[in-house]
């Protein structure tokens, strides 16, 4: 994340972390076009002049949350789309998977403050995270198509879209498994959460693969 600038005596008042935990909220809530400063320094519990003394705007703290997660997943994901990685596709998809876990999905409010932006629709996405997804997106999807091409992956199955249903699913795990995990069932959610990634993980690629029936072993030591 891009360092802010403290911009006078006032900004050893209001800790840079608590504005963008305020603003992470904001944003899942309204979108980045309805969030105001304003209620991003309510939500603080700060004047909205300090929020000045660190960052210029609103879409300068949009683009400080993307920037701290966004580039190490880059990094995680194009290293798995290496064509060196010698580990099969499969094994591939579930680091993968476990990557967007990692930095982006273990954070409710990221995760709402993507989603709220995404279902206002594509015309509202903000370029930064356009922008900044686009080589996610693709490494995922050069993952894919390599293992259609070794013959791993069903040819039939549009790439793009398998790829889109994975980790979309992968929020929907962690949006909900641990509200019911925890008050209907009793179980602790990183056990419902680590139990339902697997059992997902497996439906998906026994759809998807053109060998259904090989066992995954990186799943069973688990």
């Amino acid at each position: 994340m891009p360092t802010p600038r403290p911009r006078g005596p006032k900004a050893v008042k209001m800790d840079p972390r608590t504005l963008l935990d305020a603003a992470l909220k904001v944003f899942g809530r309204e979108g980045l076009e309805g969030a105001s400063l304003r209620a991003i320094a309510r939500e603080a519990g700060c004047d909205p002049s300090l929020i000045y003394y660190h960052f210029e705007n609103k879409e300068a703290m949009f683009t400080a949350l993307l920037e701290e997660r966004i580039p190490p997943l880059v990094r995680d994901l194009r290293r798995l789309a290496n064509p060196g990685d010698p580990r099969s596709t499969a094994e591939k998809l579930w680091t993968a998977l476990r990557s967007f876990h990692h930095h982006l999905h273990d954070s409710a409010g990221f995760r709402a403050m993507v989603r709220g932006q995404i279902v206002r629709g594509a015309e509202t996405l903000p370029d930064q995270l356009a922008v900044r997804m686009r080589p996610a997106q693709l490494a995922v999807l050069t993952i894919l198509r390599r293992g259609q091409r070794r013959g791993e992956l069903r040819p039939d199955l549009n790439p793009f879209l398998m790829g889109l249903f994975l980790i979309r699913m992968e929020a929907e795990i962690l949006d909900l498994v641990p509200v019911f995990s925890e008050r209907l069932a009793g179980i602790p959610a990183p056990e419902a959460i680590a139990w339902a990634e697997r059992t997902w993980f497996d439906v998906f690629w026994r759809g998807v693969a053109v060998h259904p029936l090989e066992p995954l072993p990186f799943l069973e030591n688990l």
